[in-house]
């Protein structure tokens, strides 16, 4: 937790100056006074203290769910004092934006994110920065010919490159459909700028179809001032930082009014339950990088869901009008999508007993489920109550999504190459595709000729794959654009990580206070890896980079990705949920009325699928997590 400047001793800012860094200390927005200055804070820091050095010589997954528990809480704690960093100049998020304040931002989710933060209008909004997770002396991306170091080309063809496909049994591909569902709505550096891109040598035998290979850069953000020249480059989120169905609703007034259909609160979709985007749409999702076949069927699925929503408000609250019952659904379906999050696709990607309680406890708090059912809240506290409904807490830092969280959901290798599509009736083949068949325009035809019932049947009862080395897609190192230019996604990744700042691996690892990786064979107990990583990284541990050392890393007992990508998940999935109005302070009936706040309550992602596609059911049944693989039907 970063204490506001006034309370910053120089004694206290020299403790982290690092060697040949100038210092750096992060411009403060004023926030209320953080918990870490009551006698609580002082206590769970020394507690947290404790907790990282004997993290560091038994981590927290090694040992009995009581041990892992305990030392979770401390860890997060921990996380929250030292890895947050706001990147804005002092009062850039008090200003009011355009049109000023409304009274009914008071209850409703602005378009853009405005106003989430009332005494910081800006804050969290569209447009505003990314910030980090760590210090901002360490935020500086390397200069040439460091940043090309090793080459990102010979990164991906030698360390990437799938193999063999290696999938995650204990998942199903609605896993790799929903992260990206949610990474659409969470954050988006914007379109890339087109001048002077990065110039990658081809290595010697390399058939990349131009020599050197470009990677556009990141968009400069227009915001930053000369006063801030000694500072690390900062980046603009186009979508809302908060959780709050942007990928659905869109991030401007714009886009919103557009989804809209004016009657009874309702989105746009076809009768025949599909989206069919007209050609003057503000934005063409089949022109977007990116759009393909398991993004469409979530974004239809919550649209209809929003609908079903205001269907249930509209029988409720007939007197409501078409803004009331969209403003109200908006709200539901957005916390739903949160819920789902936290209590079953999480579960399902960690599936380790201490993070089963530690997620559902993000909810309902260590008394559970069925005591919330039965007396509501029974303590303002997050622990014992849950975040939904606890007090607001930015935990002294602005509130905003990191570069370093965008670099940990680079989670790429879940995308199989070849996908069976079968029957939800009989389980029985209908067709054959490989991935670049069910991208970009393609998307559209496809749902019509197969029906969506049956491409959830299809996605349900098959695996993603695993989150490792040499398992990225090969249709996604050389995927075409919708504007025809060629990529490589994989070397596109490393680029990209290496260009926003983000730290490579062993010094990611020292800043969130895990220990340092001393050689490759403490990195990973393959040994071909071993021998891969050395050659390439040219023996040297320390320049392997993020994304790669997540990828080799061997995660804990029942996880899907590393244990070091998880730090960065535990500290940043409950504060989305701890500083959001709307789901700590406003998170009540007055805001989401009965009806809403009952829906949230009873609904899941079983409950959602069954009732847009019901024909799913044989295949559920007897299932114990959505995103855990179903029943085939034969």
């Amino acid at each position: 937790m970063k204490i506001p400047l006034p309370f910053l001793s120089v004694s206290d800012s020299a403790k982290v100056k690092p060697a040949g860094r100038p210092q750096i200390i992060p411009p403060t927005t004023r926030l209320p006074e953080p918990e870490s200055n009551t006698f609580k804070g002082f206590f769970m820091r020394a507690y947290a203290r404790l907790i990282e050095k004997i993290d560091k010589k038994n981590p927290w997954y090694r040992g009995s769910l009581p041990y892992s528990l305990l030392m979770l809480i401390g860890l997060r704690w921990r996380l929250r004092e030292n890895n947050l960093y706001d990147t804005h100049l002092p009062g850039a998020l008090s200003k009011a934006p355009d049109g000023g304040f409304k009274a009914s931002y008071l209850t409703n989710r602005t378009a853009d994110g405005t106003y989430n933060d009332l005494e910081n209008p800006m804050m969290g909004s569209a447009k505003s920065r990314f910030g980090h997770n760590v210090p901002l002396e360490y935020a500086f991306p390397d200069s040439e010919p460091a940043i090309m170091t090793p080459n990102p080309r010979e990164v991906s063809l030698r360390l990437m490159t799938r193999d063999t496909f290696q999938p995650a049994t204990t998942l199903n591909m609605l896993a790799a459909a929903w992260i990206q569902f949610m990474i659409k709505g969470w954050f988006s550096h914007g379109s890339n700028q087109k001048e002077n891109p990065w110039k990658i040598a081809l290595p010697q035998g390399d058939n990349w179809y131009e020599n050197p290979m470009t990677i556009l850069r990141t968009a400069d953000d227009p915001t930053r001032t000369p006063e801030e020249a000694g500072l690390p480059p900062t980046h603009l989120n186009v979508e809302s930082h908060w959780w709050d169905g942007s990928q659905i609703y869109g991030s401007s007034p714009e886009m919103q009014k557009f989804v809209r259909s004016g009657i009874d609160g309702k989105l746009k979709i076809g009768e025949d339950g599909l989206l069919h985007i007209p050609p003057n749409a503000p934005v063409q999702p089949s022109s977007v990088p990116g759009w393909w076949l398991g993004l469409s069927m979530m974004i239809t699925t919550f649209t209809l869901e929003h609908n079903s929503i205001c269907d249930r408000l509209k029988a409720e609250y007939p007197h409501w009008t078409d803004e009331e019952l969209f403003q109200r659904a908006r709200l539901v379906n957005a916390a739903l999508m949160a819920k789902i999050h936290t209590v079953e696709w999480t579960p399902a990607l960690l599936a380790n007993p201490a993070l089963q309680i530690g997620m559902r406890a993000n909810w309902w708090g260590l008394v559970e489920e069925k005591i919330y059912r039965m007396f509501g809240r029974i303590s303002q506290s997050e622990l014992i109550s849950g975040i939904p409904g606890s007090p607001k807490d930015h935990f002294g830092v602005p509130f905003g999504l990191t570069e370093e969280f965008v670099a940990v959901y680079k989670m790429h290798p879940l995308i199989p190459d070849e996908y069976s599509f079968r029957s939800a009736a009989d389980d029985s083949v209908i067709q054959e595709l490989p991935f670049d068949r069910i991208t970009g325009p393609q998307v559209d035809p496809l749902e019509e000729q197969l029906g969506m019932a049956n491409i959830f049947y299809t996605f349900g009862t098959s695996h993603p794959g695993a989150i490792t080395l040499h398992n990225y897609p090969r249709h996604l190192q050389t995927f075409e654009r919708p504007d025809g230019r060629l990529m490589d996604l994989a070397a596109h990744d490393i680029m990209r990580t290496r260009e926003l700042g983000v730290p490579r691996y062993n010094k990611f690892r020292e800043l969130i206070q895990l220990p340092r990786i001393n050689s490759f064979e403490e990195m990973t107990a393959n040994p071909a890896w071993q021998a891969e990583l050395r050659e390439v990284y040219q023996n040297d541990v320390d320049k392997v980079d993020l994304i790669v050392g997540m990828f080799a890393e061997t995660p804990p007992p029942g996880f899907a990705f590393s244990d070091t990508a998880f730090r960065i998940f535990i500290l940043m999935a409950s504060r989305r949920l701890n500083s959001d109005r709307f789901f700590t302070t406003d998170y009540n009936v007055e805001t989401y009325s009965r009806a809403g706040m009952d829906w949230i309550d009873n609904n899941d992602m079983f409950s959602v699928l069954l009732r847009h596609y019901p024909s799913l059911r044989p295949a559920l049944r007897g299932v114990k997590n959505a995103f855990a693989p179903w029943n085939r039907v034969s």
